[in-house]
């Protein structure tokens, strides 16, 4: 991969930990939904949203030795952020089953992309 293709990965990565950090300044988010379904829709969000962050650290760092490892730790630790983040927002609170999800979403990415590369390899 490029220089310019990696800092263009690397850039959409920033910009997507730009709007999680967004979503997560608004008080109290929660959707029309019946209460069953807007937990469902949340909690399905964090996990996509992590997975997509993955991906992007990941293909930023393709390449590199442990991209994979690096790209999932990177994503948790933004998770961890974005957590301690809601702990200031109003109506808002840092829950650790939330991070859970974000794990799950990260290394569902993760085992995709493993997978995918043995297969390329």
């Amino acid at each position: 991969m490029t220089g310019r293709a990696r800092a263009a990965y690397c850039i959409v990565a920033i910009l997507w930990m730009a709007l999680i950090f967004y979503l997560s300044s608004i008080p109290d988010l929660r959707s029309s939904l019946p209460t069953f379904w807007d937990y469902l829709a949340r909690k399905t969000a964090h996990a996509v949203e992590y997975a997509i962050l993955y991906a992007l650290l990941k293909k930023s760092a393709d390449g590199y030795r442990y991209a994979r490892i690096g790209a999932f730790l990177g994503t948790m630790l933004y998770a961890v952020s974005d957590e301690i983040h809601q702990q200031f927002v109003s109506g808002r609170v840092g829950q650790f089953s939330d991070l859970a999800i974000d794990a799950v979403g990260a290394f569902t990415a993760f085992a995709i992309s493993k997978k995918s590369s043995h297969r390329a390899g």
